[in-house]
């Protein structure tokens, strides 16, 4: 039966990130239940990436299967343009009651890069409607990965995910990020003043008249590497971009709902971003859903009798109230349970338990933030030479923990562990002697 449903996916399906021509066959997941997947041929896999950074809860979780429910058997959809709906305002006013002060309107679409999609637009538009049409180049950092539609990868660091369609992207200026183990200045954390700041300083002071907005993976930068950050570097970018009059874009699609161990990752330094971009775990894996959040000041400059002026933006399925439900489901979660105390005590496992690592001869760097452990893996620990996302360690890898059960997907050289928050302590214990483990056994990359 396995082999069947697999001949029968390579007949007719298309995976993402994939290269078909030599894929390996995929997973036939038939049942999900708290941390762990099911394979059809009798496999227990227990999902150590959150399904994509998505799943908080735990796969078919008993509150939110009966919100999903109760709401398919009152409305399915409707249109958003000229209708609203009960879970929709409801989730609305839920999330401006928890985010950062100041973020008060909010924008929904269907996914982390048409929320980096509508951000992106508002901040361009919000400035022709203000009279400053010449305000349009945004600054972004290296690394940065903001998804994969045109505006989303225009904004994104110049890589694999992007080469193919540089003709179709617009330019962006590029600033530093503050990767501390490959420091751009060659700094050493210990005793660096977060002087990486002074590139994205200096791009301001070159474009000011010029800038619509800085966009940024607070915190964590994600499939650019899970780069961790100074929260000193995300203070100063808010003082910034306050100090040359532009907009500041938080892209927490990833970051959001405690993965770096505050709700949301701007509470780091305290800030609050002009712009907000929200999805993967808004509803907890369950539905597609994006948000992009404003203050009233972006608001307001669409606000005009010139109707032209109007955001011409929307999605067929905006503000789905089957996702909506489900979304508002996962939040009374976490008003109920001590989910961000949980992350706490994740993070300090997963410290102890991936600090042996560091005396690994491949073992370049070793990095925890909230429920995220990251061990980026090297040839050289003098050089740091490494191969990248497509390094073909990262496929090893992965096949040598999924033959003990363990679900990961290295980001080529870097591997990381991201379980949903109701792993308990004896199930991060047992994965992470798996990680350890094979890399304790593994040969030079």
């Amino acid at each position: 039966m396995t082999r069947r449903l697999i001949a029968r996916d390579r007949a007719f399906l298309w995976h993402p990130y994939t290269q078909m021509l030599d894929a390996t066959a995929p997973l036939p997941i038939v049942k999900g239940e708290g941390v762990y997947l099911f394979t059809e041929d009798g496999r227990r896999l227990l999902d150590g990436i959150s399904s994509w950074w998505v799943n908080i809860h735990g796969h078919s979780h008993p509150r939110l299967n009966q919100a999903l429910a109760e709401q398919a058997g009152q409305l399915e959809h409707v249109m958003f343009a000229g209708c609203t709906h009960a879970p929709a305002v409801d989730l609305a006013e839920h999330l401006v009651d928890i985010l950062p002060p100041g973020l008060t309107h909010v924008f929904y679409s269907d996914n982390g890069s048409t929320a980096v999609e509508v951000a992106v637009k508002l901040a361009y538009q919000y400035w022709r409607n203000l009279g400053q049409a010449d305000r349009r180049v945004f600054i972004t950092l290296h690394y940065a990965y903001h998804g994969d539609t045109v505006g989303a990868m225009s904004v994104s660091e110049d890589s694999i995910f992007t080469q193919a369609f540089a003709p179709l992207l617009f330019p962006v200026v590029r600033a530093d990020a503050p990767y501390c183990y490959r420091c751009p200045l060659g700094l050493e954390r210990t005793s660096c003043q977060i002087d990486c700041l002074a590139s994205l300083e200096n791009a301001l002071r070159t474009h000011h008249d010029a800038v619509a907005a800085v966009i940024v993976e607070p915190m964590l930068q994600g499939a650019g590497g899970m780069i961790t950050w100074p929260a000193e570097f995300l203070s100063s970018a808010r003082r910034l971009c306050d100090r040359h009059g532009t907009l500041l874009i938080a892209d927490e699609v990833l970051t959001g709902f405690g993965r770096t161990g505050r709700m949301f990752a701007c509470e780091h330094a305290a800030v609050t971003p002009d712009i907000i971009c929200l999805s993967k775990a808004l509803t907890a894996g369950y539905l597609p859903l994006g948000a992009t959040v404003v203050t009233d000041r972006v608001y307001e400059g669409f606000l005009s009798e010139d109707r032209s002026k109007t955001f011409f933006h929307g999605h067929s399925f905006t503000a789905n109230p089957l996702a909506c439900a489900v979304a508002l489901a996962s939040l009374g979660l976490f008003r109920e349970q001590d989910l961000i105390g949980r992350i706490g005590a994740l993070e300090a496992q997963l410290r102890d338990g991936l600090a042996p690592l560091r005396q690994l001869p491949v073992v370049g760097d070793v990095r925890v933030l909230g429920g995220v452990g990251i061990v980026e893996l090297v040839a050289d620990k003098q050089t740091r030479k490494a191969g990248g996302y497509l390094d073909g360690i990262g496929p090893r890898l992965s096949a040598a923990f999924l033959e003990r059960g363990l679900l990961l997907r290295p980001l080529g050289n870097v591997v990381y562990f991201m379980p949903p928050y109701v792993i308990t302590s004896d199930e991060v214990e047992w994965a992470l002697a798996q990680i350890v483990d094979v890399l304790e056994h593994l040969p030079a990359v």
